[in-house]
């Protein structure tokens, strides 16, 4: 049975340079009300070594470290219908793109969006890109997805293709 599914609400901060998309959490994001709550998703391992922060910390205290460093968290769906928690699972035509460009005109900061896994980047590449304005795209950065769906891509490897974003990040004290 697929369920319609609401996903969470942008996790922004004033000065975010780096802006990390998602396709639409998972069931544990959801349960929790959490980013990446699932716990063999690699984001936060990967990003804790980027931003220079230990990934056990607890959760406000990651969003916070994100935000020092300049990231943002959304996902480009924002409503949908799926079975379970795979992206594959989500049924097409059911998707509803979150309102990513007023997020771009909102926070001019943004240089560069990181696209977690290749759902996230097909459904912007869908949803939103279209709708952009050529003078506001950031760069774009379509990356490996970091769910334990992806188990086939080695932790390093999956570090070394998100150190692309690191230009980006403000450089931690």
């Amino acid at each position: 049975m697929t369920v319609a599914l609401a996903g969470l609400p942008p996790r922004v901060g004033a000065g975010c340079r780096v802006l990390v998309l998602g396709s639409m959490p998972g069931e544990a994001s959801l349960q929790a009300a959490r980013y990446y709550a699932h716990p063999r998703n690699r984001f936060w391992p990967v990003m804790a070594s980027l931003c220079g922060f230990a990934p056990d910390l607890p959760y406000e205290e990651r969003l916070h470290a994100l935000q020092r460093a300049g990231v943002g968290l959304w996902d480009v769906i924002g409503r949908c219908e799926r079975r379970g928690s795979l992206d594959a699972a989500i049924v097409r035509g059911s998707e509803v793109a979150n309102p990513l460009g007023d997020l771009l005109l909102t926070h001019r900061s943004i240089a560069a969006i990181a696209l977690n896994g290749g759902k996230a980047a097909d459904a912007f590449r869908r949803h939103v890109q279209p709708r952009l304005p050529e003078a506001r795209m950031p760069a774009l950065f379509a990356l490996p997805s970091t769910s334990p769906a992806n188990a086939a891509i080695r932790y390093e490897a999956l570090q070394e293709a998100w150190a692309a974003i690191a230009p980006f990040l403000r450089a931690q004290d």
